[in-house]
């Protein structure tokens, strides 16, 4: 049996040398393969990085004010924001009292307006002005899983709004993706069921 001779012109150690590893990235004989072609990015002829990277684009204006805005104002300002729009909703309420409000008042469902059906929705604004005047049975009966959601979006808020003014550090609500998946489940089936023209169900329509 015949041995293969090896590449003519590799040089082979000496009897008795020590092998060392070649520096990390160098192949044998220290060659790189990172590195002789252009850009250094392989050997000649060995495809080279992909032409250019991909660049965000420039933020319009409006976007570059709001960013420096958002940048330049008081760590309160945010929560102060969201505060606000939340009172807005809430004297809304309080002031149009929708209890005694027409069916076709502005503002109004379209869906209920032309098919007569409860949507998801229908009943919120009832249900805030009489948790508002603190007739929480009355405020179930209007949208049950409203009054349900309620102290939860309120330590959420709570929560959020402490955190980013005064840097408070409140214990930590963990809602898992299949709690809000039963939620919204039970939202869908309350939406149905409250549609259906047979007791105990037409209780739910308002």
């Amino acid at each position: 049996m015949t041995s293969v001779p090896g590449p003519v012109n590799q040089p082979q150690p000496a009897p008795g040398a020590v092998h060392t590893a070649p520096p990390d990235g160098f192949g044998p004989g220290g060659f790189d393969p990172r590195g002789s072609g252009p850009g250094g990015s392989g050997p000649e002829g060995w495809p080279t990085t992909p032409p250019g990277s991909y660049s965000a684009p420039e933020p319009d204006r409006l976007t570059r004010f709001v960013l420096r805005l958002y940048e330049r104002s008081p760590r309160w300002a945010v929560p102060l924001a969201a505060l606000g729009c939340v009172g807005i909703g809430m004297s809304y309420a309080m002031l149009s009292n929708p209890t005694h409000a027409d069916p076709d008042a502005a503002p109004t469902c379209l869906l209920k307006l032309t098919t007569g059906l409860d949507c998801p929705g229908c009943g919120g604004t009832r249900a805030l002005w009489y948790v508002l005047h603190g007739d929480l049975p009355a405020a179930a009966r209007h949208h049950f899983l409203f009054i349900f959601a309620l102290p939860f979006l309120a330590y959420l808020f709570v929560a959020w709004a402490g955190s980013q003014a005064f840097g408070w550090r409140m214990p930590e609500m963990r809602i898992s993706s299949k709690a809000i998946g039963g939620f919204l489940a039970a939202w869908l089936a309350f939406s149905v069921l409250r549609n259906l023209p047979w007791a105990p169900f037409t209780s739910l329509y308002v």
